[in-house]
């Protein structure tokens, strides 16, 4: 065979080739197409008829069911602090976002092979590596390679990860915050920890029903997060009307917090995060560590939002910290130009993606 007819071919397998970047997360799963960008955002929720594997709803539809399901549905997260909770469940939601992509694409021919590069964090156990890439295979994948989430962050965030500088990257997500140093394409030190935007809803969860003896959902807390959260004194503090359920009378009330009693909630796992990275720095070596006094330190995931964190940071490591453009989508980004690049593909410490 000619080099030109070499090429031909591999230009035609590579065609037929559907490559897919994922970030599984605990909260959301997006999907990143090569050639097309992020192309699917959707919480990573199932809901399931009792007795029944196969799901009643996916994603979205299923996130509204989250705490409205009668007693022959369950609304249930599959993923736990970053990894594979329900392997099964995990299998079907994947399987899903799989299929609805390749349904949404009115490429002709088809792909008659899917490859997938999936974002995991960097603390997870190889059994837990090795679930994540068979529950990708189970549902249609054809090649299966991960790609640690901390590593897809910086990618995504635009860090320069294969230089020989220091980049540190603290990606927040809902199961796990990941805290890295990276430079020439590895990751020099990490801290994984299993605390994140779920333990910051269970705090606030907590506090109310402590302090008020009302009990809120998931949702809830989520919102109260998002709309009055912050890690740091604010120049403006807030107040938001919440409703739930009176632990003593049983019966449905409203009730007005403030800013500041949000944040009181929020101390402990803000500083299990902070701890993270003071622990991270400390391991770092001195050369890296002098890099990190001129770029700073680089905030993404979509926890990594609330409000006065990045100040905190800067306050507790006297480091520039600064939130990247698209925190939300930072991991999913990464595996995107990781698959886009093949020069990066070969470039990343512990990637061995088959051509």
């Amino acid at each position: 065979m000619s080099l030109l007819d070499s090429l031909n071919l591999h230009q035609f397998t590579d065609f037929l080739t559907l490559d897919i970047g994922i970030d599984l997360g605990t909260a959301n799963s997006l999907v990143y197409v090569k050639g097309e960008g992020i192309v699917l955002i959707e919480p990573s929720v199932v809901a399931l008829k009792q007795g029944m594997r196969v799901p009643l709803a996916v994603g979205s539809e299923a996130k509204r069911m989250l705490g409205r399901t009668p007693g022959n549905i369950t609304a249930v997260r599959p993923m736990k602090d970053g990894v594979i909770a329900d392997f099964d469940i995990t299998q079907e939601m994947l399987r899903y976002f799989i299929r609805k992509v390749k349904a949404s694409r009115k490429r002709f021919p088809p792909p008659i092979r899917t490859r997938v590069l999936v974002g995991v964090p960097s603390g997870i156990t190889e059994v837990e590596r090795r679930a994540v890439k068979e529950a990708a295979q189970q549902a249609g994948a054809h090649w299966i390679e991960t790609i640690n989430e901390p590593m897809a962050a910086a990618i995504g965030a635009g860090l320069p990860v294969t230089e020989p500088t220091g980049s540190m990257i603290i990606d927040i997500g809902g199961g796990t915050t990941e805290v890295a140093v990276i430079s020439l394409g590895g990751i020099v030190v990490s801290k994984s920890v299993r605390v994140a935007g779920d333990e910051m809803d269970l705090a606030i969860i907590n506090h109310i029903k402590r302090k008020y003896n009302l009990m809120i959902g998931e949702r809830t807390a989520e919102d109260i997060k998002i709309r009055i959260g912050s890690a740091d004194i604010l120049a403006e503090e807030k107040r938001l009307k919440i409703k739930g359920r009176d632990l003593v009378a049983g019966l449905p009330r409203v009730l007005e917090i403030t800013s500041e009693e949000v944040r009181e909630a929020l101390v402990e796992p803000v500083a299990a995060i902070v701890n993270a990275v003071k622990q991270t720095l400390e391991r770092c070596p001195p050369e890296l560590s002098a890099d990190l006094v001129d770029v700073g330190i680089v905030l993404a995931g979509g926890a990594a939002q609330l409000r006065g964190l990045d100040t905190l940071l800067q306050a507790e490591t006297g480091l520039p910290v600064r939130l990247c453009e698209n925190p939300e989508t930072a991991v999913a980004l990464g595996t995107g130009k990781t698959l886009d690049s093949i020069e990066l593909l070969r470039r990343l410490d512990g990637l061995n993606w088959e051509r």
